[in-house]
């Protein structure tokens, strides 16, 4: 993709979070490369995208969870230099307990949920380095932080998500490279679909809108947040939530076991 403009990758861009992401980046100005599987969304997405914003808008057909289909994105990102942002949207969830869930559903969301997210960030990364500039969005879940009976994979595939974020985001201070996490509570895309657990069964005022939830997330990235929690109207729940983190890891550095955890 030839481009004047800075580009914008979007996966999982056919529906849901990713197409409203894909409006609100045209709208900004960047050109955009759309990924997901359904190569029919993405076309009629691309050319509504064009005619609203006059930007260039591809397509690129990939089942993230297929390793060829990765490796040909990532040539893509390492060898675009025009790409500034990459929205890791795409993702699965698949809601049972672990006795019940076939592997082939763990599978999946460890290889599109941590795999094709790491993968793609791996590649995106040093050309973003080399001109110290440049953003990826890594879009998680409230789950990183609370797993439900039926929520053990996908919670520890978003908590994942959320801890490599952080670290990330600590490698690259003295950068002009940014990290955000964005953690959605229940939103109403098609992920509910094949999950196991329908939308219609959820209490309908927890449900955000995907329109809200990006424009939140957007907002929280203009404002220099490094961790957005879109639904979250007191921003010092995450502020105690996070200095009980870093105190619990500091009561760690000891090298004594706990007195409590000695034999009497």
């Amino acid at each position: 993709m030839n481009s004047s403009k800075k580009i914008a990758v979007v996966t999982g861009a056919s529906s849901g979070i990713g197409s409203v992401y894909a409006d609100r980046l045209a709208r900004r100005g960047y050109d955009l490369l759309l990924v997901a599987r359904r190569g029919d969304r993405l076309l009629e997405l691309a050319t509504k995208l064009e005619q609203a914003y006059a930007i260039k808008a591809e397509t690129f057909v990939a089942d993230l969870e297929n390793d060829d289909d990765l490796a040909r994105l990532e040539t893509v990102l390492t060898g675009n230099p025009a790409i500034h942002l990459l929205v890791n949207n795409a993702g699965i969830a698949k809601l049972s307990p672990v006795a019940e869930m076939p592997m082939q559903g763990v599978l999946s969301q460890i290889a599109l949920n941590i795999t094709a997210l790491t993968r793609l960030t791996h590649a995106a990364l040093p050309a973003f380095k080399q001109r110290n500039e440049g953003a990826i969005i890594n879009i998680a879940s409230v789950l990183a932080v609370h797993a439900l009976p039926v929520s053990a994979i996908y919670s520890g595939t978003k908590a994942f998500v959320l801890s490599f974020s952080r670290g990330l985001q600590q490698e690259l201070a003295s950068t002009g490279v940014r990290v955000q996490v964005v953690l959605p509570a229940a939103t109403a895309t098609d992920l509910w679909d094949t999950s196991g657990e329908p939308l219609a069964a959820l209490p309908q005022e927890t449900v955000m809108s995907a329109e809200h939830l990006v424009d939140a997330a957007l907002s929280g990235f203009d404002q220099g947040e490094s961790v957005t929690w879109p639904s979250v109207a007191d921003a010092a729940h995450w502020e105690r939530y996070d200095t009980a983190r870093s105190d619990l890891f500091a009561a760690t550095q000891t090298g004594k076991p706990a007195p409590r955890l000695l034999s009497l």
